[in-house]
């Protein structure tokens, strides 16, 4: 199958709509590097900004299960495996120019890994995301049978949580956008277990985890800068009400999670495509 096909070998406008998505971070980065638009060291932009990309194409897979349950859009599961892989590639790219950047010198790149902690947690992220991307075609369902493959695939979670605790980590002075990708993990951590609990996924519930996430989120950031900048967190919590100096991540992610609750109280009037008849049987797809 091409990436913009169904199973049926038809054209899936929403597989082609999300594969050229998935290529237009890669194509604005090799136009800022061609026109030097990337700053004083162009290679280190280069691998925060690929490395940025693959945390947020990793969320992005990991939120196709709920949306696709709340907009009642069976559908959207074709584009979960594609926008896993597409993490995974930006993962590999942000690796690959960190050699690039130690000028191909394995046994430097080796021995920073495992000297510094935010490079060993982004490594092993690295390897688990290999693992999920190497299993996460049909083959490899078959082979490993069902429980197998899910038990694996549960890591998604697990490397999840790796690939932002790296991000936060490597941030220098300004950590908020990985503290809201953070706060986005938290908000997809915190259905699944609503989801597990077998809440109803309706509009009040998904208020009340908006809410939920939101405050944690703004807890987690002032915990993070009180531990690793050495600031009175109690500082930090009001200047999610100073907009002077920006929107902090909790604000976002209490939008994003009103979206959902607005998206879950439309859901009765939404008329989202199904699946055609004949198109073939329900498969799964993995989140990498």
């Amino acid at each position: 199958m091409l990436p913009w096909t169904d199973r049926a070998g038809r054209l899936s406008w929403l597989k082609l709509a999300v594969f050229i998505s998935t290529l237009l971070p890669f194509a604005y980065l090799a136009w800022r590097w061609e026109v030097n638009d990337l700053g004083s060291k162009p290679i280190t932009e280069a691998i925060h900004r690929s490395g940025d990309w693959s945390v947020r194409f990793l969320l992005l897979s990991l939120a196709v299960s709920p949306l696709r349950r709340i907009a009642n859009w069976p559908r959207l599961i074709l584009v979960r495996r594609m926008l896993g892989l597409a993490a995974l590639g930006y993962l590999l790219l942000h690796f690959v120019l960190y050699n690039v950047d130690q000028h191909w010198n394995l046994a430097k790149v080796a021995s920073e890994i495992v000297l510094r902690v935010y490079l060993t947690i982004g490594f092993v992220a690295l390897l688990g995301m290999l693992a999920l991307g190497l299993t996460s075609f049909d083959g490899a369902i078959r082979r490993l049978g069902s429980e197998r493959w899910n038990r694996l695939h549960f890591l998604t979670y697990p490397i999840a949580i790796l690939s932002v605790l790296h991000f936060a980590m490597q941030s220098k002075l300004d950590a908020s956008e990985a503290l809201l990708m953070s706060g986005y993990l938290l908000y997809l951590l915190l259905y699944r277990v609503m989801n597990r609990a077998s809440l109803p996924t309706n509009a009040w519930t998904l208020l009340g985890m908006a809410l939920g996430a939101s405050v944690l989120t703004a807890i987690m950031e002032a915990s993070w800068y009180g531990f690793t900048r050495n600031i009175d967190p109690l500082l930090i919590l009001p200047a999610n009400f100073d907009f002077d100096i920006g929107v902090r991540p909790a604000w976002y992610v209490l939008g994003a999670g009103l979206g959902v609750v607005l998206l879950a109280a439309l859901r009765p009037h939404l008329a989202l495509p199904q699946k055609r008849a004949g198109q073939g049987p329900a498969h799964k797809i993995s989140t990498v």
